[in-house]
This record gives structure tokens, sequence and C-alpha cells, in this order.
């Protein structure tokens, strides 16, 4: 990233619009199985962690080290990695959980209503 703007979460999208976010993002990867978003996630994955293993302990600890990691919450650069990496899972996993009870409950209701 050295020498690169650094925009978050998006040139695009603010902090209160992740759900827009998140949609541009299911539209763009929508026509790829799920074998090929597997390996392109594993692509990224791989690109994130080795770019993370790169960065010093005074670059990952220490506040406004990095350019764009100067703001008023003063975060050192693990934050921003964890808030964009680790953390939106808990909300998607709550989401899919969400998705998957539907679909059940969808599917049980066909199964009575194709049986009545």
């Amino acid at each position: 990233m050295a020498g690169r703007k650094v925009v978050t979460p998006s040139p695009d999208y603010k902090w209160n619009q992740l759900g827009a976010l998140y949609q541009q993002f299911y539209a763009e990867y929508r026509g790829y199985s799920l074998t090929e978003l597997r390996t392109l996630f594993r692509g990224a994955m791989g690109e994130w962690c080795n770019w993370i293993e790169q960065l010093s302990d005074e670059e990952l600890f220490t506040p406004n080290v990095r350019k764009w990691t100067v703001t008023d919450a003063n975060w050192p650069l693990w934050k921003w990695v964890h808030i964009n990496s680790v953390a939106p899972f808990k909300s998607f996993r709550a989401k899919l959980r969400k998705w998957k009870k539907h679909v059940c409950t969808c599917r049980l209701n066909l199964k009575r209503g194709a049986g009545g």
C-alpha cells in the first residue's frame, strides 16, 4: 500500500453506508461459483496476512504511524485491521443464521402446504 491513498471504508461509501457497500459486493460477485469465491477469498486472505506479517510492532501498535490511520479515534493500525477483517463476520454470521432460519421455515411451510 506504500504510496497509495487509502480511503476507508471505500471511496464511494461512508461508514454509515456499509449496507450499500455490502450490496455492491454481492452484485460484483454474484456470478461466481462457490468454488471461485473460495479461491478468491483464499488469495485475498493470503495477501492480507502477508502484508500484516511484514509490519513492525511499531506500525501495528502505535497510533498515527500510517497517514490513513490518523483520525479522531486515534486507533493504532491493528484496530483498523480488526474492524476491516474479523469484526464484520460476527454480523454476517448473525445475518446468515437469520437467512437460514427463514429458508428452513419457508421450506417447511411449502412441505406442509403441498402435503395438505
